[in-house]
């Protein structure tokens, strides 16, 4: 009986190709030669994965500062359709998450998905992500053209992490009550 291994690799000058035709194959957007420069600056927040020495997924990640707040953009997050199931993205993400928490200073983690991925919807949805927004017409040559904003809060606000409000209206440490 043989094991299969599944590991995450560097994506650079040399295996870049393999992203795009992987991107090609796996997305139903096409992303422009500015992604794959970027993605080779990356570092971490780019990787291939590979099943048994072979590429088939890959995750790619950029920082966003917007509205005052850091959080962690995922691009693209995909694995070939014979490759799903067996664990594959569940390795890109905690790859990224793990970064991320390293990092200690990003407010969330989010992404796009198109409405009707309900495949993807249920992957995030079981790593704590929730639907915060939903961008009407965010695609441009596909349909649905909408996309959901799912998002992962990292980092709770100072205030709320040190208090809890009690139902009968009272303020207390967060300390396990004794009956």
């Amino acid at each position: 009986m043989t094991r299969s291994s599944i590991e995450l690799g560097d994506v650079t000058p040399h295996n870049i190709k393999q992203l795009k035709k992987l991107n090609t194959v796996v997305f139903p957007v096409s992303y422009n030669d500015k992604f794959y420069v970027d993605v080779l600056e990356a570092g971490e927040l780019a990787k291939l994965a590979y099943y048994n020495d072979i590429v088939v997924g890959a995750v790619c990640c950029r920082i966003d500062t917007t509205d005052n707040k850091r959080r962690l953009y995922i691009m693209t997050l995909g694995c070939l359709s014979p490759y799903r199931r067996l664990g594959i993205g569940t390795i890109m993400f905690e790859h990224i998450l793990n970064y991320a928490e390293k990092d200690g200073n990003f407010d969330s983690i989010f992404l796009h998905v198109q409405i009707n991925n309900d495949g993807a919807i249920e992957f995030y949805k079981k790593f704590g992500f929730e639907i915060v927004d939903t961008k009407e017409q965010y695609y441009k040559r596909i349909e649905p053209a909408d996309a959901h904003v799912l998002q992962k809060t990292l980092r709770r606000k100072k205030s709320d992490s040190h208090n809890h409000a009690f139902s009968n209206g009272a303020v207390g440490d967060k300390k396990e009550r004794r009956t």
